[in-house]
């Protein structure tokens, strides 16, 4: 019988990587604190030394941690050693002080704008330097939205940095979200051009179709405004839909979208909160489709009374757009898509809520090609697969019975496939007919 061998690692290099962690986490703190004194007139005092010491600070304490945390990782493979017994990551007191962070910065940007009018003069030389004008809360948001993709990004980078596939992605969500959903649509601004996002989609972005958009975009000066709304119309309803079919709702939701792209980064720690019940798959169901369905008459309405000049229902189509914009755009995009994360997992407004994720996922489960294929004979039961899922999904079910998973919910993310002992998980492209099999 061989015994069981054990290696513990040295005191001095455990102590060595404890110190590393605890100088990245004094760090982070130390910005913190300056972020948050930043809500005060404080700010005004010095604006770039509370950029400096806030975002700065606490973006180098964030990577000096991750390093430590992860710098004798050196054996392939993710390691989530004691993810479930954590305080932060396991819906404990730091984790509900983190919802209840993240839920409050929401409400407060979405309806009490004001608080942040402090808070946002660290970042008035950005602002003026990417497009002319002081900073608001929106700017102050997009900045710090590209900042924790990009911190975050590197984690996950430095934490699967064995997988090629992740790394790639990670890369890939990082390059959209500072390109394009922050760079581009600022840099917009300062040309006289509207602040067009190319990297969003009706209904994703559910005004980029309404016909007060697209008459506005086709309206203004030059030929990019009409290039706009043709790159709009053009994304989707041809692009989506043959992206789709070649590789899946992956393309998008899991290497351009920057809601996917906070929640893959971001959000990756909590990723094991998702439900996995038949309960809550119900649920995901009947909701996200009720959005979709919403939205579509939302547009629909919208387009007769362009049409009609607004003899029919005008004034209600008008006051039901901007209580879906309250509802679903701020309350559940905003407010319960990232605050919910500590609470429900990283995937909470893309699983339940987002219309567009609703229509990928069905073009993906009825013509796309791509698949998750299982070798069930090689599974082992260990239920990483399913505990890892951030889209709910018992991906352990599927293995066991041999079973290619095609779930329209399956945002190819690959973690299932990753944290797998066996190799039994494989993200496959492949022909329509042997999608079942």
């Amino acid at each position: 019988m061989t015994p069981i061998q054990i290696s513990i690692q040295p005191k001095i290099l455990h102590d060595k990587k404890t110190g590393i962690k605890k100088t990245g986490l004094a760090l982070f703190s130390i910005g913190l604190l300056f972020f948050l004194i930043s809500f005060t007139s404080a700010s005004e005092i010095s604006p770039v030394f509370f950029f400096i010491f806030s975002i700065g600070l606490g973006s180098l304490g964030a990577l000096i941690f991750f390093y430590g945390q992860y710098r004798d990782n050196l054996i392939a493979g993710v390691k989530k050693n004691g993810t479930m017994f954590l305080d932060a990551t396991n819906k404990g007191l730091i984790g509900w002080a983190a919802a209840v962070f993240l839920t409050a910065f929401y409400v407060c940007l979405y309806w009490f704008p004001e608080v942040f009018t402090y808070a946002s003069k660290p970042f008035d030389w950005l602002s003026m330097l990417l497009r002319n004008l002081p900073s608001d809360q929106w700017f102050l948001y997009g900045a710090l939205y590209t900042v924790a993709i990009g911190i975050m990004g590197v984690r996950m980078m430095i934490h699967n940095r064995h997988n090629r596939y992740q790394i790639i992605r990670t890369c890939s969500v990082i390059f959209f979200q500072l390109g394009f959903g922050f760079l581009i649509p600022n840099i917009l601004l300062i040309l006289n051009e509207p602040g067009f996002y190319f990297s969003y989609f009706w209904p994703l972005k559910y005004d980029y179709l309404f016909p007060g958009t697209l008459d506005y975009l086709m309206k203004s000066p030059g030929a990019l405004g009409t290039f706009m709304a043709f790159w709009a119309v053009m994304m989707t309803f041809i692009a989506l839909p043959v992206l789709t079919y070649f590789f899946g709702k992956r393309w998008y939701c899991s290497w351009v979208c920057g809601c996917g792209g906070l929640a893959e980064t971001l959000g990756d720690p909590y990723r094991h909160l998702s439900d996995k019940s038949l309960t809550s798959w119900k649920y995901e169901r009947y909701i996200i489709h009720s959005v979709l369905l919403i939205i579509i008459v939302l547009t629909g309405m919208l387009w007769i009374n362009s049409y009609l000049q607004g003899e029919i229902l005008g004034k209600f189509t008008n006051s039901f757009a901007k209580v879906y914009g309250f509802v679903i755009g701020a309350g559940f995009a905003g407010v319960a898509g990232v605050g919910f994360y500590p609470l429900m997992g990283s995937r909470v407004w893309c699983r339940f809520g987002c219309p567009l994720a609703a229509i990928l996922g069905f073009l993906q489960k009825k013509i796309s090609r791509f698949r998750i294929t299982t070798n069930g004979a090689q599974c082992i039961s260990c239920g990483n697969c399913s505990t890892y899922c951030e889209m709910g999904i018992d991906v352990r079910a599927y293995a066991q019975n041999g079973k290619n998973i095609i779930r329209s919910s399956c945002v190819g993310c690959g973690i299932c496939a990753e944290v797998c002992p066996r190799g039994v998980l494989k993200l496959e492209n492949g022909p329509l007919i042997s999608k079942y099999n």
